[in-house]
């Protein structure tokens, strides 16, 4: 029984390591794949969200992402940040206070040409009370969880900066 114990500790601290490891992004498990396998680019086009398919990948900051047609994928190559959606794909109103949350893909929302997640519909209304308070709270909460990410002594790196840049526009 201990034993069992610790091999479930073990395991949980590697997948902790994984996630604060470099960059930030919500992927599932050692495929990588980011949003659960939907197209990121389809949110825009198709104002919803469309399944991708696996021959048609795109990897950006070590997440795999999947398209529904080769368009998408191109789209999404030319311009990943337009693209990916914000705080790595977890949940905005998580990342506001300061946590970490999985999403529901039906809470999707995009403001200000940006693509938000959030954990489930009760969330999505507590984030949609103050969307503008609340993505501040997340950009400032964004910083300081990508900088715990990042190894002693390492800068945050290229998606922090590039993540810093696009919040602080919205502000």
């Amino acid at each position: 029984m201990m034993k069992n114990v610790s091999i479930i500790l073990v395991l949980m601290m590697l997948a902790v390591s994984k996630a604060m490891a470099g960059n930030l992004i919500n992927v599932a498990g050692d495929s990588n794949v980011a949003l659960g396998g939907y197209d990121p680019v389809a949110f825009f086009a198709d104002s919803m969200p469309v399944h991708g398919d696996p021959s048609l990948s795109v990897e950006h900051e070590g997440a795999t992402y999947f398209f529904s047609s080769k368009r998408n994928r191109k789209r999404f190559a030319a311009d990943p940040v337009k693209y990916a959606p914000q705080f790595g794909g977890y949940c905005a109103y998580g990342v506001s206070v300061g946590a970490l949350f999985p999403v529901d893909v039906d809470t999707w929302q995009v403001i200000d040409g940006r693509l938000y997640l959030n954990l489930n519909p009760g969330i999505l209304e507590l984030f949609n009370e103050d969307p503008k308070g609340n993505l501040e709270k997340a950009a400032q909460q964004w910083m300081k969880l990508a900088h715990a990410g990042a190894s002693e002594g390492e800068a945050c790196g290229a998606a922090c900066a590039q993540e810093h840049a696009a919040h602080c526009s919205l502000m």
